[in-house]
């Protein structure tokens, strides 16, 4: 079986993918590679974090590799917090203080369309291949569900009146921005 490494230590991404690529691959952390340094993310586009990391692995450790970057990007707020949705709230990347703020930020807002974007990229024996997913939807008012990640607990999907967090993990991928950049991904890859 071929490795790749998915470019993270997030067990919850790491088993989100594994489950998609349904054994085609063995599907390695940075943890599995030897990495335990954090990955550069010093771009300002959700693209070039994805590609920074992705070229990081491949010069570092010779291993074939995707990245991905996500930004949650919030109408009322211009597309904030965007490429910053890890430290909305500061650097320390607290999933319950970025709620927080994004709420806070939102309460006298009656708009609250928003979008969940992935940019992964992967390099696949030093060729470089982008995908992209998207999924619309608004923001809560309040927190909901327990299951997911990150700002699962306020972002409901269009055409759903429940929250990520609220949803099975297969009812996520399905749906989900990182299901759907994913999808892209491993379609390439099964054409391969």
């Amino acid at each position: 079986m071929k490795k790749l490494c998915f470019a993270t230590n997030n067990k919850h991404k790491i088993a989100e993918v594994s489950q998609m690529l349904e054994g085609q691959y063995d599907l390695l952390s940075l943890q599995d590679i030897g990495c335990h340094t954090e990955l550069p993310e010093e771009q300002d586009t959700l693209e070039g974090n994805s590609h920074q990391k992705a070229t990081y692995v491949w010069e570092h450790f010779g291993v074939s590799c995707f990245a991905d970057d996500t930004g949650l990007e919030v109408e009322a707020l211009d597309g904030a917090p965007g490429v910053y949705s890890a430290r909305y709230a500061g650097p320390q990347r607290s999933d319950s203080e970025n709620i927080n703020k994004l709420l806070q930020s939102l309460q006298s807002q009656e708009n609250r369309k928003a979008r969940f974007r992935t940019s992964i990229t992967l390099i696949l024996d030093g060729k470089e291949h982008q995908f992209e997913g998207i999924v619309t939807g608004r923001i809560a008012a309040s927190w909901q569900g327990d299951k997911g990640f990150g700002y699962d607990p306020v972002f409901i999907p269009d055409g759903h009146d429940h929250t990520f967090a609220q949803m099975s993990a297969e009812e996520k991928n399905a749906i989900s921005h990182r299901g759907r950049a994913v999808q892209q991904l491993v379609r390439f890859l099964k054409a391969l």
